[in-house]
C-alpha cells in the first residue's frame, strides 16, 4: 500500500517541481486608438485633379497635396480678370504646425517643379488677384488650407511641388525642401 502512495507523492512532486508550465501573463488591457477628428470632404473644383500622395513634412511643417490643375489661360478674381503670360498652374495645399510654437509659412519658398528640372516661384500677382496668403504665420498645431498659384511657360509640364519650411532649431543652413508629385 505504500508503494502507490509513494509512487502518487513523487508524481505530485515532478509536476510541482518543473513540469508545470509557467502561468500565462495577466492581460494588459489594450491601448484605445486616439479618437480622430471628422472633416467633411471637399469637392474638387472643375478641371482640378485630386491628388493622393501622402503628407511630408519639412522643418516643423507637414504638407499635403490636395490638388491640381494646370493650362489655365487666364484667371478671374474679386477685381481683376488676368491673362497668364504662360499658363497658370495652381495647387491645393493644407499646411499644418507639427510644433509647439508659431511656425512662419512662406508661399514665395513653395517652388513647382517640371520635368525638364526647371523650379517655379508662385506668382505674387496672382496670389493678390486670387486673394490667397503670401507669408503667414502658423500657430502651434494649426491647420490652413489654401491654393498656391503659379504662372509657368506654356511648354512647361509640371511634376511635382517642392516644400519648403524654415528649418527646425539648431539646424544647420536652410532647408533643401521636400518634393511631392503631382501626376
Amino acid at each position: 500500500m505504500r508503494a502507490p502512495i509513494f509512487v502518487l507523492g513523487l508524481a505530485a512532486a515532478l509536476l510541482a517541481s518543473g513540469c508545470t508550465s509557467t502561468p500565462a501573463a495577466p492581460a494588459t488591457p489594450s491601448a484605445k486608438p486616439s479618437p480622430t477628428y471628422v472633416v467633411p470632404a471637399g469637392t474638387a473644383r472643375p478641371g482640378e485633379t485630386v491628388i493622393t500622395a501622402k503628407p511630408v513634412v519639412d522643418g516643423q511643417m507637414r504638407f499635403r497635396v490636395l490638388g491640381f490643375q494646370d493650362g489655365m489661360p487666364s484667371v478671374v478674381g474679386s477685381h481683376a480678370e488676368w491673362n497668364a503670360k504662360g499658363q497658370y498652374a495652381r495647387v491645393r495645399v493644407l499646411i499644418e504646425s507639427t510644433d509647439r510654437t508659431n511656425q512662419k509659412f512662406d508661399a514665395g519658398q513653395q517652388l513647382l517643379v517640371a520635368a525638364d528640372g526647371r523650379v517655379f516661384h508662385v506668382d505674387d500677382f496672382t496670389q493678390a488677384i486670387k486673394r490667397q496668403p503670401d507669408e503667414i504665420p502658423v500657430g502651434s498645431f494649426v491647420r490652413m488650407e489654401f491654393d498656391l498659384w503659379y504662372d509657368v511657360p506654356k511648354d512647361a509640364r509640371i511634376t511635382a511641388i517642392r516644400f519648403v519650411a524654415d528649418p527646425p532649431l539648431g539646424a544647420i543652413g536652410p532647408s533643401k525642401g521636400v518634393d511631392v508629385p503631382l501626376r
